[in-house]
């Protein structure tokens, strides 16, 4: 993929990876950090086939908040239910604040019955039960229940924020679609094949690494949605 999101400023440390070794969780000798295996509350992110994709999670509540009450939501606007132990995975060590991610959209047998999400996470961490970071994520799904959303962890399990959120089509991807995030200071971009559908400010993590990550509560779909591309560059 060619860096559409070039950020100004000293080119601190890059990855990049097309998922081709199967791995359970993800690790990629030893660079990753998973969720479950890690962070301990959380589910881990797995790679088979050429791609990554979140392991099933416990799937005992589902996802219900007020931001997204269209889908059959009934959480009231200060209330959360759910499990919420998505599969994420951090790469470890230390990365610019400055953070331009992209990654390839992989979706087969898309369903509006469950939220299919392929999240990239930007200036995040994860350790034993906590996981805090910028989650900038999208539904896989081009019907009118679509959307796209950026949300802050603020580190315990079902605790975080919505920082900005648009629904329709044009907010959802397909497979192939190229994503983006983006993190220069305080501002946050989203990006679907070069095209910015979300922006917003925010303080609160000025510094962590970049990932991936997913929904919980998705079943046996999970297999059906990732990513088959992943790359970053940091900068400060």
């Amino acid at each position: 993929m060619t860096n559409t999101r070039a950020i100004e400023g000293t080119l601190v440390r890059s990855y990049s990876t097309r998922f081709e070794t199967d791995e359970e969780p993800i690790s990629d000798g030893g660079q990753w950090l998973n969720g479950r295996t890690d962070g301990i509350d959380w589910c881990d992110v797995l790679v088979r086939d050429g791609h990554a994709f979140g392991e099933v999670s416990r799937m005992n509540s589902a996802e219900r908040r007020a931001e997204q009450a269209f889908g059959g939501g009934t959480a009231s606007a200060d209330e959360v239910a759910g499990d919420y132990d998505d599969p994420a995975a951090v790469l470890a060590g230390a990365w610019g604040k400055n953070q331009s991610a992209r990654a390839t959209v992989y979706s087969v047998n898309p369903t509006d019955d469950y939220f299919q999400e392929v999240e990239i996470r930007l200036r995040s961490s994860i350790k034993a039960h906590w996981c805090d970071g910028y989650e900038v994520f999208w539904r896989c799904s081009k019907s009118e229940a679509a959307y796209a959303e950026i949300v802050r962890w603020n580190g315990k399990i079902a605790d975080f924020t919505s920082l900005a959120r648009r629904m329709g089509p044009e907010c959802g991807v397909k497979h192939g679609d190229i994503v983006e995030a983006t993190i220069v200071g305080n501002v946050i971009r989203s990006f679907i094949n070069g095209v910015e559908v979300l922006s917003v400010t925010d303080d609160a993590f000025p510094a962590g690494g970049p990932g991936v990550g997913f929904n919980f509560f998705v079943g046996n779909t999970n297999v059906d949605h990732g990513f088959s591309s992943f790359e970053v560059d940091t900068y400060d």
